[in-house]
């Protein structure tokens, strides 16, 4: 990765332009936090006049408290997301839980129906059986063809 043109942040100031960066990565300030650590005289020491340490002194602070609010919003925007995705997963979690135990109990409550049903069915077969009559032989009923052969009629 190629190195970074310690310059180019510190032209990104207001009034500062090739030659006052220069001065100021020359002294080793080479970020606008170092700058905005520094004091007006130690500006003025690296070779800035007075007005222009001041102004460029005031820009580097300025720019310095925007970057720090900047970084605390976009952190607190990630604790605000982490902890909403947080809770999301919670509340799916509980509302799995919830339809397993509901589905759980209609599995069940099916289940004692079915049993009921079957109990009752199978108390009713048994109360339906027929008995074997004493006065039939076999199986089997002959059922007569004709009058002829009832019973009942006689032959002349």
């Amino acid at each position: 990765m190629p190195k970074k043109d310690a310059s180019a942040e510190i032209k990104s100031l207001p009034g500062v332009g090739a030659a006052t960066a220069q001065k100021l990565v020359d002294g080793k300030y080479t970020t606008v936090a170092k700058i905005a650590k520094a004091s007006a005289k130690e500006l003025q020491n690296v070779g800035l006049s007075a007005g222009v340490a001041t102004k460029v002194l005031a820009a580097a602070k300025t720019a310095s408290k925007a970057k720090t609010v900047a970084k605390k919003a976009g952190s607190a925007t990630k604790s605000t997301a982490k902890k909403a995705a947080t809770k999301a997963a919670s509340r799916a979690k509980k509302a799995a839980s919830v339809a397993k135990e509901a589905t759980q109990k209609a599995v069940s409550k099916g289940q004692e129906v079915a049993e009921e049903v079957v109990e009752k069915t199978s108390s009713a077969a048994t109360s339906l059986k027929t008995k074997k009559s004493d006065s039939r032989k076999g199986d089997t009923i002959n059922v007569p063809r004709s009058v002829k052969d009832m019973p009942w009629f006689k032959k002349r």
